[in-house]
């Protein structure tokens, strides 16, 4: 049995915050806004997969009004999704990413975010796609107000 999900997040950039896409710290003049790391990426795939489970969403599972999610790696969100994952009997067949901002140019760190997350879900880094692509100036992502990161992904029932 396969299943299909679908997510996306969205962040709005400030300066005074660190910017972290897919897992790794970039080094940027603004960062991105949020109760966690705002990792925009990593949040847009955990809604993937628990939309693919039919589970709820990142919001469900991680409350903003909870202290304890407060300033927290996103990459310990996405392991405790993953393990939800698991729980339920699937594993990640793939995952597809496109983070959608006008800078930083994010194709020099591509392979770096590819690595750190199959890390964390623990699955061959062939089976993570991360894709970057601006909005030609257009919208709060093309004002550079912003990131926005879609995210979707296959899983299987083992």
């Amino acid at each position: 049995m396969f299943r299909i999900g679908q997510g996306y997040d969205v962040h709005r950039l400030v300066e005074g915050r660190q910017l972290w896409l897919c897992g790794v710290k970039l080094e940027h003049e603004m960062g991105l806004l949020g109760h966690s790391d705002a990792d925009v990426a990593i949040h847009a795939l955990c809604d993937a997969i628990l939309g693919a489970l039919a589970l709820g969403d990142i919001g469900k599972h991680f409350p903003d009004s909870d202290p304890r999610y407060k300033g927290i790696d996103s990459k310990k969100l996405l392991a405790e999704v993953c393990k939800l994952m698991r729980d339920e009997g699937y594993e990640m067949g793939n995952c597809d990413i496109t983070i959608c901002a006008e800078q930083p140019k994010l194709r020099p760190h591509i392979d770096t975010m590819r690595q750190a997350l199959a890390e964390v879900i623990n699955t061959p880094v062939d089976n993570i796609s991360v894709k970057a692509t601006t909005t030609e100036r257009l919208g709060f992502t093309g004002r550079m107000e912003g990131i926005s990161a879609y995210a979707l992904t296959l899983l299987f029932k083992l």
